[in-house]
């Protein structure tokens, strides 16, 4: 029989309101969110098979991944320097931008260009995420990157 596999029921960002966040940047958020409670692999080290509620938030300059049972309790709590993260979360920042600007000038080829480059920040961030959250979080590549996603516009409401 195959071992049980955690995953998040449901992801809640936490803070103020995402103000701040570009209209493409809230269609990433809802679709990362989205895609996450439709799929994911995600669980504390120490707790396989945990079907879990993930609080994400961005505290003192730390990233914290508040883990609870499917009751919403606290099991874990995982935090991690935004260092590490900040040039990767600026150059996404300045591609949304890029992206934003090639759409309203209708620049088809600049557009794909700037989503390649898109994709491979958001693999870059996913490496990242998996690196950190080694021997605390067990976690999927496709996590990571949605995961990745949130902590960008996480970011940028501060």
């Amino acid at each position: 029989m195959a071992e049980a596999t955690g995953h998040l029921t449901r992801v809640i960002l936490e803070g103020g309101p995402l103000h701040r966040i570009s209209a493409l940047q809230e269609a990433d958020r809802v679709q990362a969110v989205a895609d996450l409670e439709a799929e994911n692999e995600f669980h504390p080290a120490a707790h396989p098979g945990l079907q879990s509620i993930l609080h994400l938030s961005i505290q003192e300059g730390r990233l914290v991944f508040d883990i609870r049972d499917a009751q919403d309790a606290p099991v874990v709590a995982v935090m991690l320097a935004m260092g590490p993260f900040k040039m990767l979360i600026k150059d996404y920042q300045m591609l949304l931008d890029s992206y934003a600007s090639a759409i309203a000038e209708g620049r088809e080829a600049r557009v794909q260009a700037i989503d390649m480059g898109r994709r491979g920040l958001h693999n870059e961030g996913a490496e990242l995420m998996i690196e950190r959250l080694a021997g605390k979080v067990v976690i999927d590549f496709p996590t990571a990157r949605r995961l990745f996603t949130l902590v960008c516009a996480l970011h940028q409401k501060l």
